[in-house]
């Protein structure tokens, strides 16, 4: 039995439902770069940032390909930086609707 889409959709938000994983998603967005940029960057144990690496890559979201004796990472396709991206606008659209509930809530309070 097939997958419903729905179901599929719901594993791929719940693969990149973690900190590292959007950080490291974040980071090769500026093309590939080899794990010991990424562990520079975001400064995690070296095994905990193999497991989440390994994580995507199992997914098909990142590509891992060896250069001698490092490995590089890059994104799989184009489609994950427009993901990154429509998930960026919708956090600041709804930062900035609550930013603007507190100011009215502040508002409020200081008038009589």
């Amino acid at each position: 039995m097939s997958v419903p889409l729905y179901q599929a959709k719901a594993e791929l938000f719940r693969m990149l439902g973690h900190p590292v994983r959007i950080q490291v998603l974040e980071l090769l967005q500026g093309g590939p770069k080899p794990v010991r940029d990424l562990l520079a960057a975001i400064e995690i144990e070296s095994s905990s940032l193999s497991q989440q690496l390994a994580v995507l890559r199992r997914s098909g979201i990142v590509t891992a390909t060896r250069d001698g004796s490092r490995v590089v990472y890059a994104l799989a396709g184009g489609d994950v930086t427009e993901l990154m991206g429509a998930a960026r606008r919708i956090l600041s659209d709804l930062l900035s609707s609550r930013r603007e509930l507190l100011e009215e809530l502040r508002e409020s309070e200081a008038s009589p």
